[in-house]
């Protein structure tokens, strides 16, 4: 505990994450907005060269700058003052790996989605995690924004009756086209079956636009009917989705999610009706949320506004009007992950919504079931 009252800085680690990495920057930002980490060693690329470059423009010690993940799980499990929590924001094929050397060691691990990139990797994930005594936190961010958490606070608390109609969508244009051939970095790992895993579009953004219905709704998939597509010539992996849903208990959904739809930047948008009412949100706009009780005129929900509820307003830092969105969700997912640390600290824990391995795993069966069924032409495959 610092002189002042407040607990001291989380010891935080970094994998990937180097020069031109864009996702590492992001985590790097949203571990510091709320004041709760502190950055002090990193294995950020494949080499010891580039990682230390990395780290001399970090402000990290040069003895903390590591050549490979492994070196720094052993020596910073060592340290008196090595790292609590590590952040791995790797391409996806190296999630597992990177995850388990640190586990192991009684080391924090917040992890970039999707879980991994293949099902086998999942299932040993899943009993990684669970004999594990450390957290795992998987940043789907998009759960942590303040309008989202009013959402589910609404379909939780029964405002929209039984949930019975779900539509979601991941919209996107930057893969239009060939991307991957001109040595783009963020394209070529994520159209690479060896990094990204067997999906494509559906693993990048597919997974958060499934994420996002499940958590908001609290519903659970029990089968789908997929319609993978590659419409770029030459690619390995899917880059357009159409997927129908069948819920337990009832409900309906459709998922559409691409990467090749001109005009669309970050399209993620999310329909739910229920047997009282409907909502409906989009993260371009994600201060908003549209409400309406059946029979009722559409109501306009925003962030810290008159009709912002608990749920939104425990996530919200800056007064209505101002933009809040993509970092601060991120920033949401470290602090609520820095709370169960301090806790930890103490032998306590605490409950918080920061998505985890299970959702990790729901995520990586959900990619396999709809690669499954778009190979049956269509058919319908159960989770």
């Amino acid at each position: 505990m610092s002189a002042a009252g407040k607990p001291k800085r989380i010891r935080l680690g970094m994998v990937g994450g180097g020069r031109d990495a864009f996702i590492g920057g992001v985590h790097r930002i949203a571990s510091r907005i709320d004041d709760h980490f502190e950055l002090v060693a990193g294995a950020f690329s494949s080499t010891i060269e580039k990682s230390k470059l990395s780290g001399l423009d970090l402000g990290i010690a040069e003895d903390r700058s590591y050549g490979s993940y492994k070196e720094m799980a052993i020596r910073e499990a060592r340290l008196k003052e090595g790292i609590e929590a590590v952040s791995i924001v790797t391409p996806n094929h190296l999630h597992f790996a990177v995850a388990k050397e640190f586990l192991k060691r009684g080391i924090h691990v917040i992890c970039d989605k999707p879980l991994t990139s293949t099902a086998s990797d999942a299932k040993k994930f899943l009993k990684l995690v669970e004999s594990s005594d450390s957290l795992f936190v998987l940043t789907h961010n998009y759960t942590a924004y303040p309008m989202i958490r009013q959402a589910r606070d609404i379909i939780h608390s029964k405002e929209l009756g039984e949930p019975r109609v779900v539509q979601v969508e991941y919209a996107q244009d930057w893969l239009s086209t060939d991307l991957e051939n001109t040595d783009q970095k963020q394209a070529s790992w994520r159209v690479d079956p060896e990094r990204s895993g067997a999906g494509g579009c559906i693993g990048d953004i597919g997974t958060h636009a499934f994420n996002l219905a499940g958590f908001v709704t609290g519903l659970q998939l029990e089968s789908l009917c997929a319609d993978l597509h590659t419409f770029v010539e030459g690619r390995q992996l899917d880059d357009n989705v159409h997927i129908m849903l069948r819920y337990k208990g009832g409900a309906k959904g459709m998922l559409w999610s691409s990467q090749v739809a001109p005009g669309n930047e970050n399209g993620l948008r999310l329909r739910v009706y229920g047997s009282k009412g409907g909502i409906e949100w989009s993260q371009e706009e994600p201060n908003k949320l549209w409400y309406t009780p059946l029979g009722e005129p559409t109501r306009l929900l925003t962030r810290s506004g008159p009709g912002a509820n608990d749920a939104a307003n425990a996530v919200s830092r800056i007064p209505a009007g101002h933009p809040e969105g993509y970092l601060e969700g991120f920033a949401t997912l470290y602090s609520e992950t820095a709370e169960a640390i301090y806790a930890a600290r103490d032998g306590k824990s605490v409950e918080n919504l920061c998505p985890g391995v299970k959702e990790g795993y729901e995520g990586i069966g959900f990619i396999s079931a709809a690669i499954a069924s778009s190979k049956k032409n269509g058919g319908w495959v159960k989770l």
